[in-house]
Parts: C-alpha cells; sequence; structure tokens
C-alpha cells in the first residue's frame, strides 16, 4: 500500500500533471468569461436579426421542441474558446522560441576553422590538416 502511495504522490507532484490541473482550472474560470460574452453580448446582437433573443428560437415538429437557437449558442461559445486558446497557445510558443534563440545564441561557439593552405573545414584544435597534411600555424581567434 505504501508503494502505491508513494508512486501516485510521484505522479501527482510531476510538472505536468500540476500544470494540467492549473490548465484545467484557468479553462473552467474563463469559460465563465466566454459564456458571458456570447450569452450576454453575441446572442443579443444575433438576435437582433431574428427578432428576438437568439438562444430561444425554437422548431417544433411534431410537438417536439429543437431548441436549435441554443445549440448555435454553444457552437458559437466552443469556437470563441478554440479560438482563444488558439491565440494563447500561439503566444506561449512565441515566447518560448524567443527563450531558445537566446539559449542558442549562446551555445553557438567556433568549432571550426579553415586549413589555410587547402580551405576545409577542420577542428579549431587541430595543429596539422587531417586532409592536406600540412602544418597549421597558430591563429587568434576572435
Amino acid at each position: 500500500m505504501k508503494k502505491i502511495l508513494g508512486e501516485f504522490k510521484q505522479f501527482a507532484l510531476k510538472g505536468n500533471v500540476l500544470d494540467l490541473a492549473v490548465g484545467v482550472i484557468i479553462g473552467a474560470a474563463f469559460q465563465g468569461i466566454v459564456k458571458s460574452l456570447v450569452d450576454d453580448i453575441i446572442s443579443p446582437i444575433i438576435g437582433l436579426f431574428a427578432k428576438k433573443d437568439f438562444s430561444d428560437l425554437v422548431l417544433t415538429v411534431f410537438d417536439v421542441n429543437i431548441r436549435y437557437g441554443a445549440f448555435i449558442t454553444a457552437v458559437i461559445n466552443f469556437l470563441i474558446m478554440v479560438f482563444l486558446i488558439f491565440l494563447l497557445v500561439k503566444a506561449m510558443n512565441k515566447l518560448s522560441n524567443i527563450g531558445k534563440k537566446q539559449a542558442n545564441k549562446t551555445e553557438k561557439e567556433v568549432t571550426t576553422k579553415d586549413c589555410q593552405f587547402c580551405c576545409t573545414k577542420i577542428s579549431i584544435k587541430a595543429v596539422r590538416c587531417p586532409n592536406c597534411t600540412s602544418i597549421l600555424e597558430k591563429e587568434k581567434i576572435n
């Protein structure tokens, strides 16, 4: 039993699980904002064209009410959420790429030089060219 609890603790405290939990909580809170945007702003504007509240649009078939207005409202909610999540992920990827580019700039060190006799690329530490076997002069590297 202790082994299982230890494994669960290790799993639950991994960075990915905590990130996912934070993402779900923020997404749930964000859903309320998007729902309010659609229900309180977008639906009434669309309702102007339908001449009534958009979410109340109903089609009655054989005494069965098909609430297509509510369905369209849910689709609009979904599309707005997907678009905003897309923008958020795109911004986060851009930020992470900026960090990676800065790290790559610092990592790029000169590791090769040209042989002054045969112009092939050789290791910066080489004292003799492996291609033409010439003895190389020591150069200052800036």
